[in-house]
Formats: structure tokens, C-alpha cells, sequence
């Protein structure tokens, strides 16, 4: 039992975490609303193909400067191209096919007018160049940006985190998830003094002139925008491979140079959690790109490939168990969670961040499985339901879409008891996770939407759970059993639920489990004992009555 003020404490704690402390509050959407979170006519009449991206970063002054070459499709005939670059960014020039393109801006976004006319399949490209000194972060990750600062040794030390903002922070880019690059080129100049580390693999380090050198990276894989990052310090290498589903997988550690020990140490976590991913998800999604984790000046993000590592080389959350419950802390958080979104968030990745939830909800649920992976179901059924302090029932998990909205924080924890919940109702680990591996093999480096989800796992599973989801997902209410228990009649219905909502429950005796169906319609049985209990693994709450 743990009182009252600790447990409010850790529910702040983890608001903290996953909304850097902002509370949420209904807005009123706007034009660059609209033009950062729609797929308005000027970005749905092209496929994006490739980006060619080399930048710049100068220490000295915070700024950056470069050019883009966007590779695409074309899916309809249009002469205007919206691309998105954030103040105060600057786009100096765009060229298409030797010619000068003509634009205007319209706050974040530009509206490109090319020259020459797109043919319906053609593959053209476009190049952008573009200079500034970018918005710079105030509280990474959570607030994005630019993040110029130093290591522990005075050091220059650089990177972005733009999860949220996004890529045209920094760079001209078609800035919507709906739509990820097939593949990119990077080339990073920097002091030669210094690293850059990327996604992907390394395709080699050019020495010019001026103490600069040019670091090439490229990635085979798709990859959503706000995960096209640079790492930029004195960083040092070691290596490691692991056998799995997709052959071999080369693992990259890039920590400060003198961190490679505790490096070392902590890090030997990777390897047993990318077994019980695989085993639970599917083969890892980016095997061409290998898997890095890469020592960051914040705390961490799942960019694809490159994950970024700011735990301080502790187990929980920076040393916090947010679940209270001591399982948390058998781990390293960062470790596990970013992870986990190699397979929800960058494999399948959603369209409009308003469905952020499968992104959140199945990553903070991999905690849970990597807990059981560990010390068996029922650490991991403690820690799942541990991490319910944290929700916060302040809104919706599903915001509003075509704004660039994100709901509730409650994409996370409460999002993941009710999968775990799901799970119970299941009652078939064996079909649970061939449905997971499903989910990522069918929708393998796709973008989709919340309800083709739901969709997928209502057909594979033969489960009508959109009551469930709409309860979860769309209503900020937790559901509540109302009972009476006369003798041994027990009578109980649902309120504070959606219209219809029908999840079955299951009661808890000491030599059995029985299961009800309740609806908000009152209903009786016959038990054989008064002495049971309300399965915890499900997410509700119970009112006795009279």
C-alpha cells in the first residue's frame, strides 16, 4: 500500500514523461492547423520516393543550411507542391529540372508552382535549398527542435528531437505521416573533430577542407520523417551481432567515448529483448538498416534504426519504476520502449497522429510482454496494471484529425490495459500472438489508420470489440460494473460506458473462473459461493449497490 501522495506523485511523473508537463485543453484549430495536419490537394497528388538530404551544422552561430532533393511520384497531374519548412527556417531556392521554380509561403508551408508539367507516373525530383537557425528545443524530447549543447567533458554535442514538430524543423520535406519516404540519403558535414551518426548504415566519411568532414549514411528502408535524425558529439563505436528471424542483425552501439564500459554493460539488455519481440511481433522490421542505439543529450526516441539513448545507463525510467510496482526497474525503459517502436510506430506507422494510440498503446504493452519474457505473467499482468496510476482520464485517446493533434496521454497506459484486457478476453496466448505477428507482417512498413486496426484484430480474433474500442479509445470514461449481491444472487449491468457496451468479465473463485456478459441491462446469476473477485486485468471499476 503505498499513500496517497506517492501516488499522486508518480501520476504526475508520468503526465511528465509522455506530455513534457502540459496539460491538455480544447483548442480551437487554425489554418496552419489545417495545412500542417491535412492531406490537402497540394500533397495528395504526389508519392514520395526518396530524399537526398545534405546539411550543414555550424556550431558556432545554432545554424544550418543545405539542400534537399525529393524524389517522387506522380499520382495525378498538378503544377503546385506544398513543402514544409518551419520559421525561422528559410527556403532559398528550388529547382526542377534546371529551371527555377517560382513559390509562395503560406506560414510553415511552401507552395512550389514548377515548370514543367507532371505527367501521371512519372518519377520526378525536385531540389530544394534552405538555410536558418532552426527553433531550438527547450525540453527534449517533448519539446522539439534543434538541440545545440554540450557532454559532461564541455564537448560540442548536437541532435534534434522533432517527434510532434517534425522534420521541417530542420529540413524542406513533405511533413505528414500518411506518407513515408521510400528511402534516403544523408550526408552530414560537420567538425572533423566530431561524429555524425544516423539511420541506416554508414556508406563512408569525406575529409574537406576548413577541419570539416562529410559523413554519409543511407537507409533502405521506408522511414516517417520525424525519425530522419543526426547524432553529432565525440562519440565512439563497439559492435555486436544477433541471430534472428530475418538471418543476421548487426547491432551498433555509438556512446560518448567515455561511457563504452557502462555502454557495454547495460546494453547487453538489447539481445534479449529483440528475442521476445521477434518472438511476440514478428521478424524486426529494418534488418537492411541493422539496429543502433546511440547516446543522445535527452532522454530518448524511437528513431528507426537509431534509437536515441539518454537513460543514464540506469534500469526503470531513469532509475523510476513507473509502475510501482518493482518490476520496472528489472529493465532498462528506453531500452524497451523505444524499441518496441520499431515494430508500432515505425513498421506500421499511422497516418494522422490522432491515432498516435497504436503507436503508444502497443509499445508501453511491449513493456508488459518483455516483463513476462523475464519473470513469467504474472510480473507482467502486476506491472501492467501497476502503470494504470499514471492514467489520466483528462480526454479522448483519439484526437481530432487532419490537425496534427494528438490526444490524451492516456495513448499510453490506458491504451495498454486495454489490449492487456483484450488479451483476457481472448483467452488464447498462442492466437494473441499470432495476431500481434499478424498486424506487422500485413501491414509491414505501411501507413494506417486506428480503424483498420481495430478491423484487423476484430476479424483475425472473431471478436466484436468495437464497443470495447470506442470505450477506450473514444470516451475519456472507465467503465463501471454496478452489483448487488444478495446471498449468493449477484446482479450487475455496465454504466458509464458508450451505448451498447457489452465487454465480458470474468469472476475470480478460489477453484475456478466464471465468466458474465454483462450489458446496462440489469442481469442475475446463481453463484455457488459470495467469495470471488473481479478479474484485475481488466481496466474498470465496480460500485456495489443496494
Amino acid at each position: 500500500m503505498f499513500y496517497p501522495f506517492y501516488r499522486k506523485f508518480i501520476g504526475l511523473l508520468l503526465m511528465l514523461v509522455f506530455t513534457g508537463g502540459l496539460y491538455s485543453q480544447k483548442l480551437r484549430y487554425t489554418h496552419a492547423d489545417s495545412l500542417r495536419g491535412g492531406i490537402g490537394k497540394s500533397r495528395i497528388w504526389w508519392d514520395l520516393k526518396h530524399y537526398d538530404l545534405h546539411v550543414a551544422f555550424n556550431y558556432a552561430d545554432s545554424s544550418i543550411s543545405g539542400k534537399n532533393s525529393i524524389r517522387y511520384k506522380v499520382l495525378e497531374a498538378d503544377q503546385i507542391m506544398q513543402i514544409d519548412l518551419m520559421e525561422p527556417m528559410r527556403l532559398d531556392s528550388v529547382v526542377q529540372d534546371g529551371k527555377t521554380c517560382t513559390f509562395s509561403k503560406d506560414g510553415n508551408a511552401y507552395f512550389v508552382q514548377l515548370s514543367n508539367a507532371q505527367h501521371k507516373e512519372a518519377i520526378k525530383t525536385l531540389i530544394t535549398y534552405f538555410h536558418g537557425k532552426p527553433h531550438v528545443a527547450k525540453q527534449p524530447p517533448w519539446d522539439g527542435g534543434l538541440i545545440w549543447t554540450k557532454d559532461a567533458r564541455q564537448r560540442p554535442w548536437i541532435s534534434i528531437a522533432c517527434q510532434g514538430m517534425a522534420s521541417s524543423v530542420w529540413f524542406p520535406s513533405k511533413d505528414h505521416q500518411y506518407d513515408e519516404v521510400d528511402s534516403c540519403s544523408l550526408h552530414f558535414t560537420v567538425p572533423s573533430d566530431l561524429v555524425a551518426v544516423s539511420n541506416g548504415r554508414m556508406r563512408g566519411i569525406d575529409q574537406i577542407s576548413n577541419g570539416k568532414a562529410v559523413y554519409h549514411w543511407e537507409v533502405k528502408n521506408p522511414i516517417n520523417n520525424y525519425n530522419i535524425i543526426p547524432y553529432i558529439g565525440y562519440y565512439a563505436n563497439f559492435k555486436d551481432t544477433v541471430q534472428g528471424e530475418g538471418g543476421v542483425l548487426q547491432l551498433d552501439y555509438w556512446v560518448l567515448q567515455e561511457n563504452v564500459e557502462l555502454a557495454k554493460k547495460q546494453f547487453a539488455q538489447v539481445k534479449p529483448m529483440l528475442r521476445c519481440f521477434e518472438y511476440w511481433f514478428g521478424k524486426y522490421p529494418f534488418y537492411e538498416d541493422g539496429y543502433k542505439l546511440v547516446e543522445a543529450p535527452y532522454l530518448g526516441m524511437e528513431h528507426q534504426s537509431a534509437i536515441a539513448y539518454g537513460n543514464k545507463f540506469k534500469n526503470g525510467y531513469l532509475g523510476t519504476d513507473l509502475s510501482l510496482t518493482g518490476w520496472g526497474l528489472k529493465w532498462d525503459f528506453i531500452i524497451v520502449h523505444e524499441s518496441g517502436h520499431e515494430w508500432f510506430g515505425n513498421n506500421i506507422t499511422v497516418k494522422d497522429v490522432a491515432d498516435n494510440w497504436v503507436h503508444e498503446g502497443f509499445t508501453a504493452y511491449s513493456e508488459c510482454l518483455f516483463t513476462q519474457y523475464l519473470f513469467g505473467k504474472k510480473a507482467a499482468s502486476d506491472y501492467v496494471i501497476g502503470t494504470r496510476i499514471g492514467v489520466q482520464n483528462d480526454e479522448p485517446i483519439i484526437a481530432d484529425y487532419n490537425v496534427n493533434r494528438d490526444g490524451s496521454s492516456d495513448m499510453y497506459y490506458k491504451a495498454a490495459n486495454m489490449l492487456h484486457g483484450i488479451r483476457q478476453i481472448v483467452n488464447n496466448d498462442s492466437l494473441w500472438r499470432v495476431m500481434l505477428r499478424g498486424l506487422n507482417s500485413d501491414f509491414w512498413h505501411q501507413t494506417v489508420s486506428s480503424r483498420q486496426v481495430e478491423d484487423y484484430m476484430m476479424k483475425f480474433l472473431k471478436l466484436d470489440l468495437q464497443k470495447v474500442f470506442d470505450q477506450y479509445l473514444r470516451t475519456k470514461q472507465i467503465p463501471v460494473l454496478e452489483y448487488k449481491l444478495k446471498e449468493n444472487t449477484f446482479s450487475f449491468r455496465w454504466t458509464n460506458c458508450v451505448k451498447h457496451f457489452d465487454m465480458p468479465l470474468k469472476l475470480e473463485f478460489a477453484d475456478r473462473d466464471y465468466w458474465i456478459n454483462p450489458t446496462e441491462k440489469w442481469q442475475k446469476v446463481e453463484l455457488t459461493s459470495a467469495d470471488f473477485k473481479i478479474d484485475p486485468d481488466f481496466f474498470v471499476r465496480t460500485k456495489k449497490v443496494n
